[in-house]
């Protein structure tokens, strides 16, 4: 090869070289950009060649770097939900505990005056506000989960939005491979960009198949993206529950199967689902079994008392009833019902019924919140007792084996709870006819001090509880983030050491490259210098 030949060489490849440096310099700031090297190659006659203009890319710290921001990214979420709630029970001023704290001061205030106008005025306004504060707790709370069904659905949209692009760039990028025989280094980036956005979302798995598609499942193992096939998740309501929207996934039959929450541990997605499950659904039983537990055990012992008038004491506070749900999977149509039969005996928690023996009425029990169950069968008014609930199906005979069912007896009960007496004579303060008997007022203060709730708390020491209990979430949460913030920049600063541009570097190298195109213009000068000698001998 001529000195020509490789002067004209290195300059083509000095250009090479100063075009990706230009290209790593103008794209330092966008989001996703992988720098770029330009690899040379010694020619078999002389010269030189710039063989490719290679990505730098490491997939196994991209992929690390993934998971830590989808473990973040569901934190983050589950960190701003739970402080919400912290925030709104750990109040001084708007909390329960104040509340509750003046509606017994008023009963005190009521034993002083059995008979007076102001004092029994003053226990109906107290009973007001802090039936109408456990309402708009409650509402809050309600209000919570709308917005959680809101956000998984919106999740749901953004993440087939994400695996169809996905998909898509596994077309072109293989349409660009095939056409020029070199990667498409853009395409690549905009790839890899679209799967660490969806990490944020969803804990995925990523797999490259042949070098070039990216196979993308979740959960079990369910494919999300499999070479140019995206496959949509779908925002669902919950077989056992229809106001509880879920993930669901269409098998190859195109039946829609539910997704377990306990799949989707990290990203933005887990975050809700984790929050929902571990917080928000016990805050929400356990603000209901408190204002179940007060309104229950108060109306039984203002039952026992005579108001002004001479007549028994009549319910104080009304509540709401159990919810309960059938499966939608259930091939059985009996329906059930559930009451409170003892305020003060629930458990605040949810449970599930399963059909175990139809033909003897035969019903496992299980609780929600520590999988503990028993055995139980329906008496002769096919009704069934438990934790201070009554179970009542309407007709045995449409039951069937498997078929499940959801009760929920807190869950929202404090949205029901109302004080019912606006007379000031209504209120039985005492034991016999008569405007100076308190008797029954003293027992009503005692309330305060009773173990109420559960048979084993007062109601300060369920809310202390309650308030203790999202309190420990709330800081098990920001010391978990805090730590998992810190793998999150010492991973992507080793991604960035790898496949970042650095502008020092880059600066160099654009001096580097600059003196290797002089010099190669040089060689061709020098070249033609040493032709003109030659010709000029002549």
């Amino acid at each position: 090869m001529s000195i020509f030949s490789i002067g004209v060489s290195g300059l083509h490849t000095a250009q090479v070289a100063l075009n990706t440096t230009s290209n790593n310099i103008a794209n330092v700031y966008t989001p996703g950009y992988n720098r770029e090297l330009t690899l040379l190659e010694e020619t078999g006659f002389g010269g030189v060649r710039a063989t490719d203009v290679q990505r730098q890319f490491d997939y196994f710290i991209a992929s690390q770097l993934n998971s830590s921001t989808s473990a973040l990214s569901g934190l983050q979420n589950y960190e701003a939900q739970v402080s919400q709630i912290d925030n709104l029970l750990a109040d001084s001023d708007a909390g329960l505990a104040p509340l509750m704290q003046n509606f017994f001061s008023a009963i005190e205030d009521l034993v002083a005056t059995p008979s007076g106008s102001a004092a029994r005025q003053a226990v109906i306004g107290a009973a007001d506000t802090l039936s109408g504060q456990l309402r708009s707790v409650d509402d809050y709370l309600q209000d919570m989960q709308g917005d959680i069904n809101t956000q998984i659905n919106n999740e749901i949209s953004q993440i087939n939005n994400a695996a169809e692009l996905i998909a898509k760039l596994n077309r072109d990028i293989a349409i660009a491979t095939s056409r020029t025989g070199e990667p498409p280094n853009a395409l690549l980036n905009q790839r890899d960009l679209l799967v660490a956005e969806l990490s944020e979302r969803i804990d995925v798995r990523l797999v490259v198949q042949d070098g070039e598609d990216y196979n993308i499942s979740i959960g079990n193992g369910q494919p999300l993206v499999v070479g140019s096939d995206a496959f949509a998740l779908k925002a669902v309501g919950s077989a056992e529950d229809p106001t509880r929207i879920v993930v669901g996934y269409e098998d190859s039959a195109g039946n829609i199967k539910e997704m377990s929450e306990n799949l989707f541990e990290n990203g933005s997605l887990g975050g809700f689902f984790s929050f929902r499950s571990e917080t928000l659904d016990r805050v929400q039983n356990q603000v209901g079994e408190i204002a179940v537990s007060l309104a229950s055990g108060f109306n039984a012992q203002h039952q026992l008392g005579v108001d002004l008038n001479g007549d028994l004491g009549g319910d104080f506070f009304s509540i709401g009833t159990p919810v309960t749900y059938g499966n939608n999977k259930n091939t059985g149509t009996a329906a059930i019902t559930t009451a409170f039969v003892d305020g003060t005996a629930l458990t605040g928690t949810d449970y599930n019924i399963k059909v175990s023996n139809a033909a003897t009425n035969e019903f496992i029990v299980s609780r929600a919140d520590d999988g503990t169950s028993f055995t139980a069968t329906l008496d002769g008014s096919n009704q069934l007792s438990f934790d201070g609930l009554m179970m009542t199906v309407d007709n045995p005979a449409l039951l069937v084996d498997g078929d499940r069912f959801q009760i929920q007896p807190t869950r929202g009960a404090a949205g029901g709870i109302n004080n019912l007496i606006y007379d000031t004579e209504k209120i039985a303060a005492g034991f016999a006819a008569g405007s100076g008997d308190n008797r029954n007022a003293l027992a009503l203060q005692d309330l305060q001090e009773s173990t109420l709730v559960g048979g084993s708390a007062t109601l300060s020491q369920a809310y202390a509880s309650l308030v203790g209990f999202v309190g420990n979430q709330t800081n098990i949460v920001r010391v978990n983030l805090t730590a998992q913030e810190g793998l999150t920049q010492q991973m992507f600063a080793l991604q960035q050491s790898e496949s970042g541009v650095n502008l020092d570097e880059e600066a160099t190298n654009l001096i580097r490259y600059q003196q290797y195109y002089q010099a190669s213009a040089k060689v061709i000068e020098v070249g033609g210098t040493m032709l003109d000698t030659i010709l000029g001998l002549r």
